[in-house]
């Protein structure tokens, strides 16, 4: 198969944090996956710095770099309007020699970018939100801080692919309530690379305290004020958290501040430490260090930090809500407690770190879950499927039935669609 695979946002080596960073070793992975499986792959990204080569060949797939809007890194909010050239762009690259018989859009700027490209011909559009502005809006409240065009850009889209991908069930109710048959969502949860993480090998350093490891951007909605109150329950133990900005200038980041000023409020002060932004390449040997690891967003789709956790055989002590609740099995590979409940997130935490035995059989068990049911062969497995599965059913292109023009502060993108009937995998 030829396989077309769009995102709106730049290479993860130029960024630092966010959702991007996650979604592109996604689309990274899938790519090398599918090229190894004989199928001709390439990756659309937006062009973001000027003086890269316009295609790049990495993993047996080619990346090329779309040249529009600024030449800089640019905010989500303001690449929306840009769609309709980054489509018109892509459609005249498949009029030439190379024509894709899938696209598959990832995220909803570049799923937009996609649908648009193909709305005059029969090639099917697969479609990767990754996340949802509606569950983050309803799960983070006044801290949620995305473009307003967003929850009805993304309502649109989904009446312009063939198949909706979700990444965890709850994505999969989303989804529904959002207007899609069930038939036309297919869930395939994300990988793990497990030659990256894994059990053995080195370990960041430590003292001798046990140690509770979060993981996840320095914003609000990662949950990790809860964690800090949490401590108060937990004991003598110290809690690391990794992600943010690079270390050095922790100093003079906001959300930084606010933390360790709840914890000196707290009077857990001397247990939490944050230690900044790790390379995905070390995370490895910071779950390797820890006795359990903490997952408690307030919003997760994927939930790959509780799936590397598990494949570095570290029980996980989650919020059950999205990929995390998938990924954990309750007293099996770790524990479950209801989301925003920090007292009974502090007594799980306190409870297992005092179990030994407990810990040791949720490690392996946690090892062998993800070896089984979330390394990257069965993901793109379950792609390959989906995209022959919609290659044979889409038709030929046919008088459009559906249009979405969105509002005039977006930029005049419009979208339009045919009616989907087709079965997801």
């Amino acid at each position: 198969m030829r396989v077309g695979l769009v995102c709106a946002h730049a290479g993860p080596s130029r960024h630092v944090d966010g959702p991007a960073v996650g979604t592109h070793q996604h689309i990274a992975r899938v790519a090398a996956e599918l090229a190894e499986r004989g199928h001709e792959v390439r990756v659309y990204e937006r062009l973001d710095e000027p003086g890269l080569p316009p295609t790049a060949e990495q993993n047996g797939y080619r990346v090329e770099r779309v040249p529009v809007g600024p030449a800089a890194p640019t905010p989500t909010a303001e690449l929306v309007p840009y769609v309709a050239e980054y489509g018109r762009w892509l459609a005249d690259r498949w009029a030439g020699d190379w024509r894709p018989e899938v696209v598959h859009g990832h995220y909803w700027i570049g799923g937009l970018a996609a649908a648009h490209a193909v709305r005059a011909t029969d090639i099917p559009v697969v479609q990767t939100f990754h996340s949802l502005g509606v569950e983050q809006l309803r799960h983070l409240g006044r801290e949620y801080d995305g473009p307003g065009e967003r929850i009805p850009l993304e309502r649109a889209l989904t009446r312009a692919v063939d198949v909706a991908v979700a990444q965890c069930n709850d994505e999969v109710d989303e989804l529904t309530r959002m207007g899609l048959q069930r038939t036309s969502v297919a869930m395939v949860p994300t990988g793990v690379d497990t030659e990256a993480f894994h059990p053995d090998g080195e370990a960041a350093p430590r003292d001798q305290r046990p140690r509770i490891l979060s993981v996840g951007g320095l914003t609000p909605g990662h949950g990790h004020e809860d964690l800090i109150r949490a401590m108060r329950l937990v004991g003598d133990a110290e809690l690391v958290i990794a992600g943010g900005p690079p270390a050095e200038q922790l100093a003079n980041h906001s959300e930084a501040r606010r933390l360790r000023e709840l914890a000196q409020r707290a009077g857990v002060a001397d247990q939490v430490k944050l230690v900044g932004a790790v390379p995905h390449d070390q995370m490895a040997t910071w779950y390797r260090s820890a006795d359990v690891v903490a997952c408690t967003p307030h919003y997760s789709s994927a939930g790959r930090v509780s799936l590397e956790a598990m494949a570095c055989g570290v029980p996980v002590v989650g919020y059950a809500m999205g990929g995390i609740a998938d990924a954990v099995v309750d007293e099996v590979t770790g524990r479950l407690v209801p989301p925003g409940d920090v007292r009974t997130l502090g007594v799980t935490l306190r409870r297992l770190l005092a179990d030994n035995a407990g810990r040791f059989a949720y490690g392996h068990a946690a090892v062998d879950r993800v070896r089984c049911s979330y390394t990257w062969e069965r993901t793109a497995s379950a792609l390959e499927r989906l995209y022959e599965r919609v290659i044979g059913r889409r038709g030929p292109a046919v008088g459009k039935t559906v249009e979405e023009t969105v509002d005039e502060a977006v930029g005049e993108v419009t979208v339009e669609a045919e009616p989907k009937t087709v079965e997801a995998a």
